[in-house]
């Protein structure tokens, strides 16, 4: 989204919470027509945290929160380091931008899957699993 917003050539190269506010508006339309939403984001402050809960409510749905992490450093950096996109234009943060980026601490119930010296496939079949208990 940041890159389809940035594409338009009048959006600043800080989007504070553009991106967030335009998905969870989209996040709200299609809760309302009864689907599932997944939201597959950063949500490293608050603030962002909060804006999806808003979304939620505004239709009566429940949020499950899932923070996928990797607990390896030289694993997260390695992947980081070595990640391309299909995105056109889209440039991808470094470790450097990755590693100093602050992170709130998390205020409300949410779930965990450690990604570290796993396959995707692992870590998908575990965050179901733990979506799919009551």
């Amino acid at each position: 989204m940041d890159q389809a917003i940035w594409a338009s050539g009048t959006a600043p190269s800080d989007l504070l919470d553009w991106t967030y506010r335009a998905a969870q508006a989209v996040a709200a339309d299609n809760l309302a027509l009864g689907l599932d939403v997944i939201a597959d984001c950063v949500n490293d402050c608050e603030e962002a945290r909060e804006g999806w809960e808003a979304a939620a409510r505004q239709v009566d749905a429940e949020v499950f929160w899932l923070e996928v992490v990797c607990s390896d450093a030289e694993e997260h950096r390695r992947r980081v380091e070595t990640r391309s996109t299909d995105i056109a234009g889209l440039s991808l943060p470094d470790w450097d931008v990755v590693a100093s980026r602050a992170y709130a601490t998390w205020k409300r119930d949410h779930l965990i899957v450690d990604t570290a010296h796993r396959s995707l496939e692992a870590s998908v079949e575990e965050a179901f699993n733990l979506l799919r208990k009551p």
